[in-house]
């Protein structure tokens, strides 16, 4: 489904999980964002904060904070994916090889403790996997309907992440999984 369709689906959930991971935010951080939808609600939250370098490959946040001279924003070069509306590939990951980010804020078509953090599409997963190797700390936002799940393709292991913010409907048992791993997982 085109990400125009979905960002109503979980609405409501969607923007306690923004609100909650903004919080984790600090004027004069470096933070990466990748696309989704969770995701560009957590870059409207971010909006008004001053002093924060915003670094995506989501053109969906981008045209978000495009406006905001508040912000310094940061767009990867890539290929554009017209399903998600984010830049992947080479190029896009050649851009975030050179950056360092103290948090990644990273959106997931579906988190397990077996599966780790996946997406629908390969290449995708591997510019996700670049931004969050460039991040001090990675921060998963996703809600219920994702938790448990497995999409086609890994990002990487939920061993990477430090933590997860979802909402109060997430499966209880898969989420006490997660944090076994050493995720904090955070419920709103």
């Amino acid at each position: 489904m085109p990400l125009r369709y979905r960002g109503a689906r979980h609405g409501e959930e969607k923007r306690r999980i923004s609100s909650a991971a903004a919080e984790r935010v600090e004027e004069g951080m470096v933070v990466g964002l990748t696309g989704g939808t969770t995701t560009t609600e957590v870059a409207r939250a971010l909006g008004e904060m001053a002093r924060l370098t915003i670094v995506t490959n989501s053109l969906s946040i981008a045209a978000e904070l495009a406006v905001r001279p508040n912000l310094k924003l940061v767009l990867t070069g890539g290929v554009a994916r017209p399903e998600s509306y984010e830049l992947i590939g080479p190029l896009a990951e050649a851009t975030l090889s050179d950056l360092n980010l103290d948090l990644a804020i990273v959106g997931v078509d579906g988190i397990s403790a077996v599966a780790g953090l996946t997406t629908h599409h390969e290449a995708e997963a591997s510019t996700n996997r670049a931004l969050i190797a460039r991040a001090a700390r990675t921060l998963v936002v996703a809600d219920s309907s994702k938790i448990g799940h497995a999409a086609f393709a890994r990002i990487v292991h939920a061993e990477a992440v430090e933590e997860l913010i979802t909402d109060a409907a997430a499966d209880v048992d898969e989420v006490a999984r997660l944090g076994e791993l050493g995720m904090s997982v955070k419920t709103v």
